[in-house]
């Protein structure tokens, strides 16, 4: 028991958010910055069994109990509303959902396959919407917040990329949507990064240099950078702020 609480004063359960795609680089990034501000935490990964794995260990050496690690292929649509029950079942509440986790690949016209058009959009459009309908029963009960991981190219498509770019599109569609319908018991909103992290299968240099030259700032920004939007959107400061898309990207004109 702890002393310095009466003992006929109940516990104050933490928040908890459920992260997607919660690994590595940007997830986990999120991840850590929620986990500091007192989140309890779901982290869904894919195949990243390892990266998961010391990450729940690394968050659970400074809070015992407070991690719950989520297997989940977000294609198959039956995982989604078990993704929010199994939360729900471990914490007993949901008070913010973070739809981090994107499929991203090249798609140039004239190579396009309908297998490639369903996989982008299901990751990054079906599954973000899915999950928020199931967690909005929890959501508004909690007055919980969603944040979906949008991209510039939403707004900007990206040549060779017209599937991702209109999935991102309809993803931010989705949140403005998602706000008038969780409203005014929640809210929902979408942080659009730019150059954060290059693409892990590689990117040529003119092309990066391109990307940093239309930058303002003129550098790339770090994944703490995203994190910190997140979570200010998740936070009260960002009560009056919905259906919005704030962008991240250093001032970024293309």
């Amino acid at each position: 028991m702890n002393p310095d609480r009466p003992a006929d004063r109940p516990r104050v359960a933490r928040r908890v958010a459920l992260v997607t795609g919660a690994a590595r680089r940007i997830g986990a990034a999120i991840a850590r910055r929620l986990h500091a501000a007192g989140y309890d935490l779901a982290l869904h990964h894919l195949d990243s069994t390892a990266e998961i794995a010391a990450l729940a260990a690394e968050l659970e050496s400074t809070r015992a109990g407070s991690t719950q690690v989520l297997r989940a292929d977000l294609s198959q649509f039956d995982r989604l509303p078990e993704l929010v029950a199994r939360t729900v079942g471990r914490f007993g509440r949901l008070d913010a959902l973070v739809n981090n986790a994107s499929c991203f690949h090249p798609t140039p016209l004239g190579t396009v396959t309908p297998r490639q058009w369903e996989d982008l959009f299901a990751v990054n459009a079906r599954a973000p919407f899915f999950l928020a309908q199931a967690a909005a029963p929890h959501l508004r009960a909690a007055h919980g917040a969603i944040v979906n991981l949008a991209d510039v190219y939403a707004g900007r498509p990206l040549p060779g990329h017209a599937p991702y770019s209109a999935a991102k599109a309809a993803l931010v569609s989705l949140t403005r949507s998602l706000a008038l319908e969780l409203a005014p018991a929640a809210r929902a909103n979408a942080v659009a990064p730019g150059a954060i992290l290059w693409p892990e299968h590689g990117q040529p240099g003119a092309a990066r240099q391109a990307i940093l030259d239309a930058t303002a700032l003129g550098r790339t920004g770090t994944p703490e950078d995203i994190a910190a939007a997140v979570q200010w959107l998740l936070s009260e400061d960002a009560g009056y702020v919905t259906g919005q898309v704030l962008h991240v990207d250093g001032g970024r004109e293309r």
